[in-house]
């Protein structure tokens, strides 16, 4: 390693915080991590290892790519594909022993052109069922019925049907309420119509730890691994940020008041002030719109000021510093902390687009 910006990744926690959402639920749920994204940014691989230790039963990702490396590193839990496939590629889905996401019976006609029929590995399937999120989904039972057909043939199996919820984090549960009846609904098309399910799920992880008794058969549980889900809404658990971010200063200077740093002299000092320089840029994922939120340095806060540059960023220094001094960009420092949840919330995102927008020149250092 030769940068002195890195993250340094608590696998330890990732497993307590499983480990106190599965004790949250009812016994008989199962749990799937998802570990898309190369772990929401902490590592694929790694959180996968530390998920199935805590005791998940199942993983998930977005992409096929991401459950083949998986697969080829030596992950034997059953892997779900949230984004439907090619249904030319479902023959690799059976091959590999992974389940996948069907949205409609087209998806099923060009897969049977596509794979030879007989094949003595069932094609295990999860069907999603659009309540209201909008993304991905059959609504109507038309859609369901032009289904049924397929779902019946041997060589498929029903893993799964499923919703997402479009409004779990909100105080307000009136959406959610509404999706929820709705799949409740749902469900009965696929009880009369005999098809044999053997797990329906709904819940991610606000849901899932707001609302145990939407648990159903099993919960999918993401950023709350991570330590992302805390606050009003959710007071009974302390989960643990697993993610340290941190780096040194390569340059401390006096900037005089009326002078000016950063692109297109984008901050001028009001006052005589010590600037810092830190090697962390928009090509690491520190994007631009966190200009002006702060870092940790000596245990005190240190706003970042001017535009943030490709490759470093300058902050305002609560004193002088030397060279070498290290910079907590995520993660406590003396008595304070700052973390991924509080980023999103000064600009108006979700903490794991901050953490899986962190890019691979960072290096990922992991801690049991």
């Amino acid at each position: 390693m030769y940068r002195d910006t890195q993250a340094i990744v608590k696998l330890g926690a990732i497993r307590d915080n499983i480990r106190q959402i599965r004790a949250s639920l009812p016994a008989s749920v199962k749990l799937m991590a998802v570990v898309k994204a190369d772990g929401y940014g902490h590592g694929d691989l790694q959180t996968a290892a530390a998920a199935e230790q805590a005791g998940a039963d199942l993983l998930a990702v977005a992409y096929l790519d991401e459950a083949l490396k998986l697969r080829s590193k030596g992950s034997r839990l059953p892997i779900l594909i949230l984004t439907p496939i090619h249904p030319c590629e479902a023959s690799v889905a059976v091959e590999h022993d992974l389940m996948v996401t069907v949205t409609s019976a087209d998806w099923f006609r060009e897969m049977l052109s596509c794979r030879s029929i007989g094949s003595p590995q069932k094609l295990k399937v999860h069907i999603k069922l659009d309540t209201g999120l909008g993304r991905l989904g059959l609504k109507t039972k038309s859609e369901w019925d032009e289904l049924v057909p397929y779902l019946h043939k041997g060589e498929v199996e029903v893993d799964g049907v499923f919703t997402h919820f479009a409004t779990a984090g909100r105080a307000d549960t009136d959406f959610l309420l509404q999706q929820y009846h709705r799949f409740m609904e749902m469900k009965e098309w696929c009880r009369s119509s005999g098809i044999a399910v053997h797990r329906f799920h709904c819940a991610g992880s606000a849901s899932a730890l707001r609302f145990p008794w939407l648990a159903m058969d099993m919960v999918r549980i993401g950023a709350a691994m991570f330590g992302f889900y805390q606050g009003p809404l959710l007071d009974h658990l302390r989960l643990a940020p697993a993610l340290r971010l941190s780096s040194k200063l390569i340059q401390a200077k006096k900037l005089n008041s009326g002078e000016c740093i950063g692109y297109d002299n984008s901050y001028m000092a009001e006052r005589d002030e010590w600037i810092g320089t830190v090697p962390i840029g928009y090509a690491d994922g520190w994007s631009q719109a966190l200009q002006g939120s702060p870092m940790l340095i000596d245990g005190q806060r240190a706003p970042i000021v001017g535009k943030i540059c490709m490759d470093q960023l300058m902050i305002r220094l609560p004193g002088r510093y030397e060279a070498g001094e290290e910079v907590v960009l995520v993660g406590r420092q003396g008595d304070d902390e700052i973390t991924f949840s509080e980023l999103a919330s000064r600009i108006g995102t979700v903490p794991q687009e901050i953490s899986t927008a962190l890019s691979s020149r960072i290096d990922r250092m992991y801690w049991e």
